[in-house]
């Protein structure tokens, strides 16, 4: 894929799908979840709520290093020639400053979602991207870093 190419994949997958699955590692395994997201104009920043009482969030905690996979798959024999997975690649860390800001980022994808985002119990967290791996016709691997 051309980088202009690339890069409108990109945006049109962050800003189309809804759902991501984040890998953390914890007490030497790694862990999956399935985590609602919004990314920032940039795409440097990838935000998602976790409770604080969950096994991921002590995972970032303990181990800044996770990635998050998005896909446009539709579960059909033209995957294998359509679909792309992507792989941001960062670190993690709890949103401490600008907290209305990200909130209402994330709010304007998922207003169904505010007493969650609004809980004490909840905290935001980024993803600071260092770099995307697009994969595309199981075999095609491009590296955009944003």
């Amino acid at each position: 894929m051309e980088e202009n190419s690339l890069d409108k994949k990109l945006t049109d997958i962050l800003s189309n799908q809804k759902f991501a699955v984040i890998a953390t590692q914890g007490s030497g395994e790694p862990y999956t979840n399935l985590v609602a997201f919004v990314c920032t104009n940039d795409k440097k920043n990838l935000i998602f709520i976790t409770l604080k009482n969950t096994k991921k969030y002590q995972n970032i905690l303990n181990n800044s290093r996770m990635s998050m996979l998005f896909d446009n798959r539709d579960n059909t024999e033209w995957d294998i020639k359509n679909a792309v997975a992507i792989t941001a690649i960062g670190s993690a860390s709890e949103i401490k400053d600008k907290i209305d800001i990200y909130k209402k980022l994330y709010l304007e994808k998922y207003p169904y979602l505010a007493d969650f985002v609004n809980s004490t119990e909840s905290v935001l967290i980024n993803l600071k991207v260092e770099k995307y791996i697009f994969v595309n016709r199981f075999q095609n691997v491009e590296i955009i870093n944003p």
